[in-house]
């Protein structure tokens, strides 16, 4: 089902157009990974679905109905966003996390119940946490307790920007853990921007690319980390754990990081007439799953090691092939279709 649907945005700072989309579509109950260098918008297209920012040009379209001035304070309500270094109120945990549920005038033993369950998504025991002062939390548990009073309001839409960046290993996984937990639990549609590629990837049902406040793509993504090796003629090299190479072409980017198109991966069954290298990579996994997408196509993901692939291929292909769930087959793209991040 459609939650939002943006048509012609602009947004405009300092008369720099931050963000242009022409038209965007956020199904409901999904979670959605964005993507994008520093500055391509990404923040931005967060704050505008908060409804913390209005565009300067532009419709938005919530739950079917254009979104007007009138209409925000109430949507307010349904969409919640967390940023990356979100302050406490100077009060007790269980204080804080309570407070939005205060503000909505709920009974008290449905706000007993709401702070007792949100701190325990997030790792943060009621027995332990519930009345520890704001200012005796590290970072990370402050991060904890931000998001805890998030989830204690049930939102309708949570909105997250790069909640795990600052805070340690084990806030980070407890973080994303309580994330996918909301989608599965309460179809919260989450829509988030992590530095952690590798499991939005995994966790993301979508990911949108931003680049230069333009939509690059819509789909799911392929991401493939760093380290890379230069091994000339402008091609760099990543070596995964069972000996296989990935050849990619480009000037590397500080994320140290590049996307494949799942439509420029192919699936083969043998490598008898493609010995790989450098002039088309050639990798040889297992398929973990094959789902069809909403377009028709089949999404097959492919497991090499410990790198994940999506390929988007048509049905009938997928035929001629005779593949299935477990089966070895070959992946196979161009160094020039990945592009850095």
């Amino acid at each position: 089902m459609m939650l939002y649907r943006l048509t012609g945005i602009k947004r405009y700072y300092n008369e720099r157009c931050a963000l242009s989309i022409d038209h965007l579509v956020i199904e409901e109950g999904k979670i959605y990974g964005l993507v994008g260098p520093n500055g391509s918008g990404k923040t931005t297209l967060l704050r505008i679905l908060a409804f913390l920012d209005e565009p300067d040009a532009g419709n938005i379209y919530y739950n079917g109905s254009l979104v007007s001035p009138q209409l925000v304070p109430s949507l307010r309500r349904e969409v919640t966003m967390l940023l990356q270094n979100t302050r406490l109120l100077t009060r007790r945990v269980k204080d804080n996390v309570a407070f939005g549920l205060k503000m909505r005038h709920m009974d008290l033993n449905t706000i007993k119940h709401r702070v007792k369950e949100a701190l325990e998504m997030v790792g943060l025991p009621v027995k332990d946490f519930a009345n520890r002062q704001w200012y005796e939390l590290s970072g990370g548990e402050a991060q904890r307790v931000a998001l805890a009073a998030r989830l204690a309001l049930r939102p309708k839409v949570l909105l997250l920007d790069e909640p795990t960046a600052n805070v340690d290993t084990v806030s980070e996984t407890l973080i994303n853990e309580a994330v996918v937990r909301a989608k599965e639990e309460w179809k919260t549609t989450i829509i988030m921007v992590s530095h952690d590629l590798l499991w939005l990837y995994n966790s993301a049902d979508e990911t949108i690319s931003l680049w230069g406040g333009r939509v690059a793509s819509h789909g799911p993504e392929n991401v493939i980390l760093g380290p890379w090796e230069k091994v000339g003629d402008g091609l760099y090299c990543k070596k995964l754990k069972d000996g296989q190479k990935i050849y990619v072409s480009g000037i590397p980017s500080s994320s140290n990081a590049v996307t494949v198109s799942p439509g420029d991966i192919s699936l083969l069954s043998n490598a008898i007439n493609d010995d790989g290298g450098s002039s088309c990579n050639l990798l040889r996994g297992l398929v973990t799953q094959m789902v069809y997408s909403n377009d028709g196509l089949l999404r097959v993901s492919i497991a090499l090691g410990e790198l994940n692939l999506v390929s988007l291929v048509d049905k009938d292909y997928i035929k001629g092939l005779d593949i299935y769930p477990g089966m070895e087959v070959y992946a196979s793209f161009k160094p020039s279709a990945a592009q850095w991040l």
